[in-house]
């Protein structure tokens, strides 16, 4: 998926310490024309990279906003 790639490519310009919502990778026009199903699979794929992937020791899950979507935070 194009729009992972384009997420992992974006966490390198985030400061350590600093917390993300997937969407905060994104300009804004760009998380707007993606649909709720788009949306929620890369959310899905995302958590398992941080999880499982190459993002395992550069990211780390942190927990929900209200709004119920995962925070994260740059290691």
């Amino acid at each position: 998926m194009d729009c992972l790639k384009q997420a992992i490519s974006e966490i390198l310009h985030l400061e350590t310490g600093e917390e993300f919502l997937v969407k905060d990778l994104f300009k804004g026009y760009e998380w707007n024309r993606l649909g709720i199903g788009e949306r929620r699979t890369l959310g899905a794929l995302f958590l398992n990279e941080v999880k499982n992937g190459q993002l395992k020791n550069l990211i780390e899950v942190v927990n929900k906003n209200s709004a119920n979507q995962q925070l994260y935070v740059r290691l």
